[in-house]
């Protein structure tokens, strides 16, 4: 992005939440894949959903913590091999999810 010739960087936050129907606000722990994303609970007990969007809504899939700890540290690694601040980012959501 340009601005007053100079160039600079937009920093995209990595908090996202849904609504689920049963269960009220999810926050993102993390990507999964294309159109896919881990969401916990936000309120209620830690229960954990692979989520994916689609035009017409989105599909909430139940996975049990250790699959959604799984799906985390796939990201933590994914996020290491791009930059030290996506690692530290990511890193602190996953502390605050799993510890």
């Amino acid at each position: 992005m340009a601005l007053n010739g100079r160039s600079t960087s937009v920093h995209v936050s990595a908090e996202r939440y849904l609504n689920h129907p049963t269960f009220g606000m999810l926050y993102r722990v993390a990507p999964v894949g294309e159109s896919r994303d881990l969401y916990a609970t936000l309120y209620a007990q830690r229960i954990f959903f692979l989520v994916t969007l689609q035009t017409k809504g989105a599909i909430f899939e139940v996975i049990p913590l250790m699959d959604a700890r799984h799906h985390a540290e796939q990201n933590l690694s994914r996020a290491r091999r791009v930059s030290v601040e996506e690692h530290q980012r990511w890193r602190q959501l996953f502390d605050q999810t799993f510890l």
